[in-house]
């Protein structure tokens, strides 16, 4: 019997273990860290063997074939050691597409694939189709596919678990945009992201379809080296011969074999130019699925947005507080200062992974008033940033963040958490981060 070992004990790994299970495999589940106990209920209740807070080798290295957790980079110790005896580790994505004949339309890009993904789901969803949530959002897609049937399945995804798909492929592929991010996991070499990136277009055929951010410089230059074998859908704010979505005299408009599809963009529901470009490339995907243009049109108009990205949160005696807790890398910063309309006191830090703050340096001098460097070692901001902005004050807790914060606006100002910066040195997650600071934000 084929032996199935899950590494990783999180949402994708239990997963991906009990559609394992259901298929007949012999399978167990190792997790270095502490397994939630909602986990352990469901892998007893499956009736699969697991461990936690430790790697057993014996248990592991005897497996058919591995699926990990995008979590557990390719550098550490157990994966080195399965590669280095030619066992195939793969990702909870590619093993979950082998057992469903659903249409998948997985999204990506270094910012905006949250929020791309959440509102072709709306669209979709509000039209009747028989689909499904998954990937970096909603539950695991191994747990939809062993327990539900769907038609469809919008999916969120990451580089790290682009890493690890081999034969899946995409039916719809959505690339938003590609700057850097996550170069501690890619040898700080660029080129590897981008190649990660790009595996979301692999296996894909003429009949598939391949939507994305045309004038990215990035994915400009790469589809020149690129063959990409799927039918292109570009969009772009404005148009060129090969342009399917695209924006004129205010209007969005959608163009493909099968429709024409015009709305007025000040009654999208996501308004800022980053929002266009996700309800572009989200229109673009449900055209393509035949969704009805009006079906379309009211989905567009009454999405409410995704929590921790440019979420507003209150407004204390005339101070607005914006929660973009997400913005965990500097492009994400520099989309929320673009959408800014008044004089900014800016929450940043964290988890510097190897972040180049010139992108928002312009955006900075133009409109923020104060910087707040919320982190354990701030030792990167200030050398960047010192000298540049007047005002600068260090905390430690997300109480004294927005109590600092509160202090340096006045009337009319906005207090903006976009961190740059992963949340692990004090918070959980960045949703951790989000919730704390909206809590405090609702004490002042």
């Amino acid at each position: 019997m084929k032996r199935i070992v899950v590494l990783g004990g999180g949402e994708s790994g239990v997963g991906a273990a009990i559609l394992a299970k259901k298929e007949g495999f012999d399978v167990f589940l190792s997790d270095f860290a502490e397994i939630k106990p909602q986990y352990k209920v469901l892998l007893d209740e499956n009736r699969i063997v697991w461990e936690e807070k430790q790697h057993t080798e014996n248990l592991i290295m005897n497996a058919s074939e591995v699926i990990k957790s995008p979590g557990i980079p390719d550098k550490a110790p157990v994966i080195k050691q399965l590669h280095a005896l030619n066992i195939p580790v793969i990702s909870e994505i590619e093993f979950a597409g082998r057992y469903t004949t659903a249409k998948m339309i997985c999204i990506t890009g270094s910012n905006g694939k949250t929020t791309t993904t959440m509102l072709l789901y709306h669209i979709l969803k509000n039209a009747g189709l028989n689909v499904g949530l998954a990937g970096n959002v909603g539950q695991s897609l191994a747990l939809q596919v062993a327990c539900t049937t769907c038609d469809y399945y919008v999916v969120e995804l990451s580089s790290f678990q682009l890493d690890g798909m081999v034969e899946f492929k995409a039916d719809i592929a959505i690339l938003l945009n590609i700057t850097p991010d996550h170069l501690d996991r890619y040898e700080y070499n660029f080129q590897n992201y981008i190649d990660s990136k790009f595996r979301i277009a692999q296996n894909q055929t003429e009949e598939d379809a391949f939507i994305f951010w045309e004038n990215d410089p990035v994915i400009k230059a790469e589809l020149k080296k690129r063959n990409i074998q799927s039918t292109i859908y570009p969009f772009a704010i404005e148009r060129s011969e090969k342009t399917k979505a695209f924006i004129e005299q205010d209007e969005m408009i959608i163009k493909t074999l099968k429709t024409l599809f015009t709305m007025p963009t000040s009654e999208l529901a996501l308004q800022g130019i980053h929002n266009t470009y996700n309800s572009m490339a989200a229109g673009l995907a449900a055209s393509i699925v035949n969704v009805r243009k009006e079906s379309i049109r009211q989905s567009l108009q009454d999405f409410q947005g995704v929590e921790h990205r440019l979420e507003y949160v209150a407004t204390v005696k005339n101070i607005r507080f914006i929660n973009d807790s997400k913005a965990t890398n500097v492009n994400s910063c520099w989309y929320a200062l673009q959408s800014m309309k008044t004089l900014v006191v800016l929450i940043l830090g964290g988890t510097d992974k190897g972040n180049d703050y010139s992108e928002i340096e312009e955006l900075i001098q133009q409109k923020v008033k104060a910087l707040v460097f919320l982190g354990i070692d701030n030792k990167a901001l200030h050398s960047y940033f010192d000298g540049k902005v007047s005002t600068i004050t260090d905390v430690q807790t997300m109480e004294d963040a927005v109590k600092e914060a509160y202090e340096m606006a006045v009337s009319g100002d906005t207090v903006l958490l976009s961190p740059c910066c992963a949340s692990f040195d004090l918070f959980k997650n960045y949703e951790d981060r989000g919730i704390q600071f909206k809590s405090w934000v609702k004490k002042l």
